[in-house]
């Protein structure tokens, strides 16, 4: 189960340094909007790009750091890359896949003793 998790990681880092890339690619478009059209762009629009390249900026980096902690099998690693991946359920396809692969790896009774969490019993 070692192995799932540190691939787990490793797939949490590379997917929040894309959700990065993107959110700055995302503010600067908004920049150069900005700077191109002057007084003659919409501000909602300028606004609305800076907004969600903000969004995809940070959230990005959570989703690298979470990487991180899952890789060094830090406790409140495995409750966080629980919660990045409802969100990451509406990404097709490899949103998706991801999410599936975080729930199939972590809510395992192995990554729930790796983590420090006591194994659920089985349903009675």
């Amino acid at each position: 189960m070692r192995h799932h998790i540190n691939v787990l990681g490793l797939l949490h880092m590379v997917w929040g340094a894309f959700a990065a890339m993107a959110g700055v690619s995302l503010a600067i478009l908004a920049a150069g909007t900005h700077a191109t059209a002057g007084t003659t762009s919409s501000p909602a629009a300028v606004w609305l790009l800076g907004a969600t390249g903000a969004f995809l900026f940070f959230s990005g980096l959570a989703l690298a750091a979470t990487g991180r902690r899952l890789r060094a099998a830090e406790p409140g690693a495995r409750m966080a890359a629980l919660v990045l991946a409802v969100p990451n359920f509406l990404i097709l396809p490899f949103g998706t896949a991801l999410g599936v692969y975080t729930y199939w790896v972590l809510l395992n009774n192995d990554a729930r003793d790796a983590f420090g969490r006591p194994q659920r019993s089985a349903a009675v």
